[in-house]
């Protein structure tokens, strides 16, 4: 006979999967439309030729080292927002406060950000590059900057809605704004409809009309959402708060730095690759899209349980922190599996996407692939497991120490893993990607030890 506790406690799990769920997807498909952004500038800027492409990539690459660090400091939003909810239910003072002081923080990154990309070219010049490329990617810098505030802003209302577990308007303007990016980009920069045609700097000037497009349109719905107006976070914009100001800076500045150690662990890849071969660095591209599209399922469901758990967190319930932080482990994590096995299983149907596997001419760079391919199973699994580890541990507020488990995983593990592997035995690419793997085991590994000593560390007891 089944006790009536055990019944209770299937039905709390039963019901975490589903909040979880109902949580994660859109979640998902909002990161799935804003990775659709970037691929339509990448497709628009291959039309105006290999040169075009190389810039852009370069001014793209440059450019989101430092917007990462951006989105992790305003993402921190979500977890205090969530703690606070948590905590009070029907909170709405201080959730506008939080709001307030997101928007203050995306204005104060803004501005170093800024400056540093009106000097792209100058950077890349000191980089090495070739000095047309670093000219073309530095003028299409110089308009792409602008659109950095607006999508900060906008990250800030998404983080808002997602704590309020109401993620669907900002997945309905993200897919809204996929078109409106194709479309303004492809009129300004092949000078449609009697505009000038202004090439690269069109492309970063259409992100700037969708970004701001995603800023407004969220902004209008939450003013005049029934429910959502009630939180006025738009009223009294220059009141401060610098107490709750610095908390997010605490915050948010590790989560930065996290993003922004595993994003340049994998561009210090790339530019390795590229010292190894041409057909290596193909390859490489081409198995990275892959496992960097799968990825945003954990990653969505490493944003829900931020929420979920610090919801749980707020309101001082340990058994819900369980459940909220093994339900999207499990939801992530699993996903993940069943995309492994399908990289084990029929690799050629993967990279038959991207090459014609009939024609000879491709048959070095579809060999590499088909090998990276083979670790980029494990390599699911194992990001898959930090992603949400991460997540589990935000929504704790817990960022500053799974800060140095990134640079230690990433860049004391993984880096040099890597490097010594591939030019230092036969392995060459595959060594890369072993050093990749590797890494992501390490940060995973300490996200989880830490995770299960939650309780022992303090971890779940909110700050006075």
């Amino acid at each position: 006979m089944i006790s009536s506790s055990s019944s209770t406690d299937r039905t709390a799990w039963a019901a975490e999967f589903r909040a979880t769920l109902s949580l994660g997807w859109p979640l998902i498909l909002t990161n799935v439309a804003q990775n659709a952004l970037m691929t339509t500038d990448v497709i628009l800027m291959g039309w105006l030729g290999s040169g075009a492409l190389a810039a852009g990539a370069l001014g793209t690459n440059l450019y989101f080292a430092f917007l990462i660090f951006g989105i992790g400091l305003v993402s921190a939003t979500s977890p205090i927002i969530a703690e606070e909810l948590g905590r009070k239910r029907h909170s709405v003072r201080e959730v506008r406060r939080t709001v307030r002081q997101g928007f203050w923080a995306a204005i104060t990154v803004a501005v170093p950000i800024w400056i540093v990309s009106w000097n792209g070219e100058k950077l890349l010049l000191l980089m090495g590059q070739e000095p047309s490329l670093a000219h073309d990617a530095g003028q299409y810098m110089r308009a792409l900057q602008w659109s950095l505030l607006p999508f900060l802003l906008y990250l800030v209302l998404r983080s808002f809605l997602s704590a309020l577990e109401r993620p669907g308007w900002a997945l309905v303007i993200g897919i809204l704004a996929v078109p409106i990016n194709l479309a303004a980009a492809y009129c300004l920069m092949f000078g449609k409809f009697g505009l000038p045609p202004l090439g690269l700097v069109g492309a970063g000037l259409g992100t700037v009309i969708s970004s701001t497009f995603m800023f407004v349109s969220l902004a209008l719905v939450i003013s005049l959402d029934r429910q959502l107006k009630r939180y006025h976070l738009f009223g009294r914009f220059w009141r401060a708060d610098w107490p709750r100001y610095r908390n997010l800076w605490r915050i948010g500045v590790p989560i930065g730095l996290t993003l922004a150690f595993e994003v340049t662990i994998f561009n210090a890849a790339a530019l390795l690759m590229g010292r190894i071969g041409a057909s290596e660095l193909a390859a490489h591209a081409i198995a990275l899209q892959i496992a960097s599209f799968c990825f945003m399922v954990p990653f969505g469901f490493s944003q829900a349980v931020t929420v979920r758990v610090g919801r749980a967190y707020g309101a001082q319930d340990a058994d819900g922190v369980t459940r909220a932080g093994w339900a999207a482990f499990v939801l992530g994590v699993g996903f993940m599996f069943f995309t492994a096995t399908l990289m084990i299983v029929a690799p050629h149907l993967l990279v038959g996407a991207f090459l014609d596997l009939g024609d000879p001419k491709n048959a070095q760079v579809i060999g590499f692939a088909l090998s990276f391919l083979v670790l980029a199973a494990a390599f699911q699994l194992v990001d898959g497991a930090q992603a949400v580890g991460a997540g589990m541990l935000r929504g704790l507020q817990d960022t500053r120490v799974p800060m140095l488990y990134a640079a230690l995983g990433y860049w004391g593990v993984g880096l040099p893993l890597g490097v010594g592997l591939a030019f230092g035995t036969s392995l060459k690419g595959v060594g890369i990607w072993i050093g990749l793997a590797t890494g992501l085991a390490v940060v995973a590994a300490l996200m989880l030890w830490r995770w299960l000593r939650r309780d022992r560390l303090g971890l779940l007891t909110l700050p006075a």
